[in-house]
């Protein structure tokens, strides 16, 4: 396993579909060790994204974090991400494998389905995400994935897991302690506290 991979423990920080607040996240990175940070971003215009994405590419090289991007495989490319988190209706692990070359990191989401984290893992995913684990405010209307999974998917997986959905301070022990190698977090990391 490379040294980029080990990096997916503890927290994964993912944006919020929000402008970026480069002094907040610079702070998040610090107070919580962010070892690898998604930006994602749905509703911004492909300059605006550009823009954003290449402020928090220099961010994540000076914190030595890795820095993924969200379904956006040419995105990724144009700012020398570390890699891209691909859904289920996104492009091919292999076609971001092709575009992006053998070092990025793929990481796929498999919901509640063991069987497509298999499939993710044979295709050369770097790791796999399964979710919501609790209810989520971001995507209220994810499928749950219960704990349980996690724990048979850590059995039959050797990528890491990356658990989402939901996950805060309070519960992150529970997602770590069923598998999970790595705990997604957003609105519990980036909701400003005045």
């Amino acid at each position: 396993m490379s040294h980029t991979v080990e990096k997916i423990r503890g927290i994964y920080a993912i944006t919020p579909d929000a402008p970026i607040n480069l002094d907040h996240i610079k702070k998040i990175i610090a107070t919580h060790d962010i070892g690898i940070l998604q930006y994602r971003r749905k509703t911004a215009s492909n300059a605006t994204k550009l823009n954003e994405a290449s402020q928090l590419r220099q961010l994540c090289l000076q914190h030595h974090t890795l820095f993924i991007i969200n379904d956006d495989i040419n995105l990724a490319q144009k700012v020398s991400a570390d890699g891209v988190h691909l859904g289920k209706e996104d492009n091919s692990i292999a076609t971001a494998r092709a575009q992006l070359g053998a070092d990025a990191i793929i990481g796929i989401s498999c919901y509640n389905d063991i069987d497509l984290a298999k499939s993710a893992q044979q295709q050369d995913a770097n790791y796999v995400a399964f979710g919501a684990l609790f209810s989520s405010s971001t995507k209220p209307n994810a499928p749950h994935c219960s704990l349980d999974i996690i724990t048979q998917a850590k059995q039959q997986l050797s990528i890491p897991i990356v658990g989402i959905g939901g996950i805060d301070f309070s519960n992150q022990q529970q997602a770590l302690a069923a598998g999970c190698d790595a705990i997604a977090m957003i609105n519990s990391l980036f909701q400003l506290t005045d």
